[in-house]
């Protein structure tokens, strides 16, 4: 595997701005294309990023405050996905939004977006955890690259090139990532043009965001026992709650935690917390982790 050059990084972030450019077809109908990160499967972070802002084009004066959302089907990255919006309604201060995202005429995805006028009040939050910033921390892909042997429940995205730069406080195979199986805290940091932090497209990056690896995080518990290609994964719903402005032009910390796995299923929390230590967003998404017989991997 080679080493992903800082041009590759940086133009994953350049073709995410371009395709959550919706083209509109008609009126609350648009398409979007994929960003091809390798696979047949559509990276479910990049639905909710178009699919909030199909619905974000069809609201004026108000940001998305939360947003519920169920996967359906697998996406196809090989066709572009189609987005349908549904005005809900409109009233003094919130506006709601239905979103459907479909291919070859079936859903593969739907959800519920919230929107708020800005409004002041009570202000309280929890403080971030304790941790090295992230100069202390090193990239997660010159980690990957640096391992003698690749582990058996590495991710295949581990390693390629991404829309955001990702700095794990706890290194892939160090001691503490060996002791500290349940949470996940990672600094990222986006490799584009940042938009304002009050922006519809900073919501809608930081959607993106919200997904990347949090499935895989209620599989660390069992990461010691189980190899990649004996489980499927996948998300099943995912909810995102922003609270504060997203600034986009500095690094966050995504604290990423799982509580608890059972029939399959797997739970997962989340946090985003700026680097002053606002928590800027919460996160909570079940994933599907069923084990299955071992395959032949993949060459």
């Amino acid at each position: 595997m080679t080493t992903p050059t800082h041009a590759e990084q940086y133009e994953r972030a350049a073709l995410l701005l371009r395709i959550l450019e919706l083209e509109p077809i008609e009126q609350n109908l648009y398409r979007g294309g994929n960003e091809n990160r390798g696979g047949f499967r559509l990276f479910g972070g990049q639905v909710l990023a178009q699919g909030l802002r199909a619905a974000c084009n069809t609201v004026e004066g108000r940001n998305p405050h939360s947003l519920r959302a169920y996967f359906m089907r697998a996406g196809d990255a090989e066709r572009p996905v189609l987005y349908e919006v549904e005005r809900i309604r409109d009233g003094s201060s919130f506006s709601t939004r239905r979103v459907l995202a479909i291919q070859q005429g079936q859903a593969i995805f739907s959800m519920d977006v919230s929107f708020q006028v800005s409004e002041g009040g009570f202000d309280h939050a929890h403080l971030m955890p304790n941790v090295p910033p992230p100069e202390e921390c090193e990239d997660d892909i010159s980690v990957v690259q640096a391992l003698p042997e690749r582990p058996p429940g590495l991710s295949p995205m581990a390693g390629r090139p991404r829309p955001f730069e990702m700095r794990s406080v706890f290194p892939l195979g160090s001691p503490a990532w060996e002791l500290n199986r349940f949470w996940n805290p990672v600094w990222i940091r986006f490799l584009g043009a940042a938009p304002p932090a009050e922006s519809t497209l900073a919501h809608c990056l930081l959607a993106y965001a919200s997904d990347m690896g949090l499935v895989s995080t209620a599989t660390l518990p069992h990461n010691t026992t189980l190899a990649r290609d004996q489980y499927q994964m996948a998300s099943l719903d995912h909810a995102l709650w922003i609270h504060r402005p997203v600034p986009l032009d500095d690094w966050l910390l995504f604290h990423k935690r799982t509580s608890t796995a059972s029939g399959s299923r797997g739970l997962s929390h989340a946090e985003f917390f700026s680097r002053q230590g606002e928590l800027i967003a919460s996160v909570t998404q079940e994933g599907l982790m069923r084990v299955s017989p071992r395959k032949t991997a993949p060459r």
